[in-house]
């Protein structure tokens, strides 16, 4: 049963706060929105540290070994924020052929790897039997690896290319889910949650499903069984309201599929983690920044304030400059940020941080704000790095980041159990003697990808993809 909410009390009172962190009472919107703007960042994040090491105890924080296979870069939405989607007809469209992907999951295995990170553009020249020979495919060869693949948007288009049947939105998700989980699909990953509050989606992400829907998948691969993570992209056209509605929607449908699923063996969200909106090479990161425009004026709200409202019934017609102007987000801005979702996200027990996005000392700062996660040593990234974000670690440097925070690093799987305590001296970064040779090294760079048609034959021009990062783990 969830906690009870104080709405009558000081959110600033450290005895409410003191309840919140042992998980006798949680928060309301409004409180969040009082902590987010009243409370000292280093106070909240004293304040979301402690709630993670009551979560979590004091001593291990983790990671994965994984790889983010993205599968085709062709896509029928047009978001604003996106510099990886292709039409379709463009020299560097893509999409990959079993084999080729079977190699990286090979790759992933030899490094001692235990999931894959799988998603793509929604290209509607794929049919199901695509996905469901692929993932019968992986699953023959590669028993052991976690398939964690296909978020929200893609399987709301799923059910439009399959031609799924059913009276509803969930009856045709489930048609779809069930037949990809029975061909070897394990978990489905966060990506596409962007923004929930319908006035911000709908300007940001053009063609892709709206908020209800993006949760309603979740429900139906919690009610099948999967567990799941949620995402949030902030630091563009939203207010600081929607992102709290953000998290408020997450903590509810977490709370249903608590109540409705967990006794039948159902899924749940295993984690929240949040980034920051990068604007390189997309079409909003052209929108002027606020506050750098001639005649601004920083006693004026932002225009996104203006519009967020914390149920998400904001309008755009409330500012006539909302979606025009972007509010990027500071290192202080992201931590504060994830420091609130550990706080405010309740029920959600793990919570990542953002290095890809921030930079790894950013990153390790995070484990003091509330996250317990450094997300994943990736092999290769291809959305991220499309929009300018290069940042690489490797599996040593990803534990000496952890190491030096003061905690000690552990290798996890998708259920964050946890396989490998680096406690000893044969830790990967333990034996590392000479740092300056390893910060150099890449562990995977992508050259001359074919494009394949749907049957899995190569064709069309060689596409060209130098991937050197790594990127959110969802």
């Amino acid at each position: 049963m969830a906690s009870p909410t104080h709405p009558q009390l000081n959110i600033l009172d450290s005895a409410l706060l003191r309840d919140i962190v042992t998980g006798e009472a949680r928060m309301t919107p409004k409180q969040a929105l009082t902590l987010y703007h009243d409370m000292p960042i280093q106070d909240l994040g004293r304040w979301a540290d402690a709630r993670c090491r009551f979560v979590h105890g004091e001593h291990i924080r983790t990671y994965i070994l994984d790889r983010n296979i993205n599968y085709t870069n062709v896509c029928t939405a047009k978001c604003t924020f996106c510099a990886f989607r292709r039409d379709g007809h463009e020299t560097d469209a893509y999409t990959l052929d079993y084999e080729a992907l079977l190699e990286k999951i090979a790759d992933l295995v030899n490094i001692g790897g235990t999931q894959i990170l799988m998603q793509g553009g929604m290209n509607p020249d794929l049919p199901l039997s695509w996905y469901t020979e692929l993932l019968q495919t992986i699953k023959d060869r590669y028993p052991a690896v976690h398939i964690h693949a296909f978020s929200p948007p893609e399987f709301i288009e799923f059910i439009k290319f399959f031609d799924a049947p059913g009276n509803s939105l969930r009856e045709k998700l489930k048609w779809v889910m069930m037949r990809l989980k029975e061909a070897g699909l394990d978990s489905v990953p966060g990506g596409g949650g962007e923004i929930f509050a319908d006035a911000v989606r709908r300007k940001i992400g053009l063609g892709k499903c709206d908020a209800e829907a993006w949760l309603t998948t979740m429900s139906v691969a919690h009610e099948l069984g999967m567990n799941t993570s949620a995402t949030m992209m902030f630091g563009h056209i939203e207010g600081i309201a929607d992102r709290i509605h953000h998290f408020d929607l997450v903590r509810q449908w977490q709370d249903r599929a608590i109540e409705d699923f967990a006794a039948d063996g159902g899924g749940r969200y295993k984690a929240f983690i949040s980034w920051p909106f990068q604007r390189e090479n997309t079409p909003l990161g052209r929108c002027r920044e606020w506050g750098r425009g001639e005649g601004d004026d920083f006693s004026e709200p932002f225009p996104g304030d203006v519009v967020a409202k914390l149920d998400g019934s904001g309008d755009k017609s409330d500012h006539p400059e909302f979606g025009r102007r972007v509010r990027m987000a500071s290192a202080s801005d992201y931590l504060r940020t994830q420091a609130l979702s550990r706080l405010y996200l309740d029920n959600i027990r793990s919570i990542g941080a953002s290095w890809v996005t921030m930079g790894p000392n950013i990153g390790q700062i995070a484990l003091h704000y509330g996250a317990n996660d450094m997300g994943s040593v990736m092999m290769e990234e291809n959305v991220v790095s499309a929009a300018g974000t290069t940042y690489c670690l490797n599996e040593p440097m990803l534990c000496r980041l952890i190491r030096d925070s003061g905690f000690v690093p552990a290798q996890r799987n998708n259920e964050y159990n946890l396989l490998k305590i680096h406690d000893d001296a044969d830790s990967p970064d333990l034996i590392i003697d000479d740092w300056s040779t390893l910060r150099a090294d890449h562990l995977h760079v992508e050259k001359g990808e074919e494009a394949v048609s749907p049957d899995g034959d190569p064709g069309g021009d060689p596409v060209v993809v130098t991937i050197e990062s790594a990127t959110q783990n969802t």
